[in-house]
């Protein structure tokens, strides 16, 4: 059964960082595709990032240069670097994973799903 646990989250001060965790059961990054969304109030949810295999990466243009995806395999673990936040990086912060079809990485079509972690940035 996939599971995914996120953490990390917190308050942090405009210009500030927080690394967000995912831990991952049930299934290995092998074959997954795994990726960041986050879902502001009164918005939809949107992607943020996105990993697979081990340096295959996608990013929304709102966290280009800015945030960083990676993950530790043995520890079957995701992270999201995030640096020089913004208020409108305010909210809620979700691990995703969907099975790996040939090699592509989707913004889209995600089945898992963590239950969220919040992310507040202060002025």
């Amino acid at each position: 059964q996939v599971q995914l646990v996120e953490s990390g989250g917190g308050l942090v001060q405009a210009g500030g960082s927080l690394r967000l965790s995912c831990a991952a059961s049930g299934f290995t990054f092998d074959n997954f595709a795994v990726g960041w969304f986050r879902q502001a109030p009164g918005k939809e949810r949107e992607f943020v990032a996105a990993i697979i295999r081990s340096s295959d990466t996608d990013y929304a243009d709102s966290a280009k240069g800015r945030f960083t995806i990676s993950r530790d395999i043995a520890g079957n673990i995701l992270y999201l670097q995030m640096n020089s936040l913004k208020s409108e990086d305010t909210a809620v912060y979700y691990c995703a994973a969907k099975f790996l079809v040939r090699n592509l990485i989707r913004r889209s079509g995600y089945d898992h799903w963590g239950q969220g972690t919040q992310v507040t940035v202060s002025e």
